[in-house]
């Protein structure tokens, strides 16, 4: 890291779900522009993170901050222009009921956004749809497109900094690749910030810069993604994880 405020910093943050110890003294500093992955295991407290810092999980001690200033819960609505998050389920994330262009427009509303029509149309053709599926309703969508819906509705108010749960498990593996590089184009194109979770090894190391290692609700290990592909690595379960993932068996 240099010394450039981290877009986001997430500092020993302890998250309890009554006695279960979910998230203990987790730390990360994401770069602005940045892509950061979270892996480990099912249950290992990736997913809990980025709700910690969505304002979806208590926090119990610890602090996250956005550009340096700490985080008050619960969050307000600029921390919502700012920060968004696309959930894992395309189908779940998506009101069964209202329209494409429903589904758009409520984000600009709650933000008080001007020139809806012209944002609607501007996100659709982003992710790769056009003002065709506006009127759509999400069970007339495949999962793929289902995802890139969620995908222009948090980035139709602009933020900054954009938190990825698991946002391709869901889907075919050719339909993963085209989201992956959707977002990887955003990314760029927008300067964005990541924070990626993954139990997938090789999503993680082609989307992301630099990522963590979780067990047990606990980071075991930070390194640099290409750390990970030439096995630059330290700890036991890292290497476990590297042997029980697909995309590294050599």
């Amino acid at each position: 890291m240099t010394d450039v405020t981290p877009a986001l910093s997430v500092d020993r943050i302890n998250v309890y779900f009554d006695s279960f110890h979910a998230l203990k003294s987790a730390s990360i500093d994401v770069a602005p522009g940045e892509s950061y992955g979270l892996v480990g295991e099912s249950g290992s407290g990736k997913s809990t993170l980025l709700r910690a810092v969505a304002g979806l999980a208590p926090l119990d001690s610890g602090e996250i901050r956005i550009d340096g200033k700490k985080l008050t819960t619960p969050r307000n609505k600029e921390f919502f222009r700012t920060v968004q998050m696309v959930f894992q389920d395309p189908y779940g994330s998506l009101h069964p009921r209202q329209t494409i262009d429903r589904l758009l427009l409520e984000p600009l509303a709650i933000h008080g956004l001007a020139d809806t029509e012209q944002r609607i149309i501007r996100a659709l053709d982003e992710v790769g749809l056009g003002s065709g599926f506006r009127f759509r309703y999400p069970h007339q969508l495949s999962g793929g497109q289902r995802q890139r819906i969620a995908i222009a509705r948090a980035l139709i108010i602009e933020p900054r900094i954009l938190l990825l749960d698991e946002p391709t498990s869901a889907l075919d593996a050719s339909v993963q690749a085209e989201v992956l590089n959707l977002l990887e184009q955003v990314r760029k194109d927008r300067n964005l910030t990541f924070v990626m979770v993954s139990h997938d090894l090789a999503v993680i190391t082609h989307m992301c810069e630099r990522l963590a290692v979780m067990r047990n609700g606990e980071i075991v290990e930070k390194l640099r993604s290409e750390d990970l592909v030439s096995g630059n690595i330290h700890s036991d379960y890292t290497k476990t994880l590297m042997r029980a993932s697909e995309g590294f068996r050599r």
